[in-house]
């Protein structure tokens, strides 16, 4: 889930995606590329400094984590508007693994 609650993310582990809901529209919002299998676990939200609200997940044998901007009603983030549903940024670990 987003910050927000009103998004579901979840592994379209096929295709090397997040398959964003909308459950308030109860539609599919969005489908966002990452670069590897994504963690079918859940994710992480937090502010990030530079893309405002971001979810963040793993992905399965791979030492990335991908932070994907979420849009979020709070007025002091709107100049982060461009990035939604976005890979914004790919944090290298030193290991595979999830959150």
């Amino acid at each position: 889930w987003d910050a927000s609650g009103r998004y579901f993310m979840v592994a379209a582990n096929a295709s090397d995606k997040i398959a964003v809901i909308d459950t308030k529209e109860g539609k599919l919002e969005k489908l966002v590329s990452v670069g590897k299998v994504p963690h079918p676990g859940r994710g992480a939200n937090f502010v990030h400094p530079q893309f405002g609200p971001v979810w963040s997940t793993g992905h399965l044998g791979d030492d990335v984590i991908s932070l994907i901007s979420t849009p979020s009603d709070d007025a002091a983030n709107a100049k982060f508007k461009e990035h939604n549903w976005k890979v914004v940024q790919e944090l290298k670990m030193p290991g595979a693994g999830n959150l």
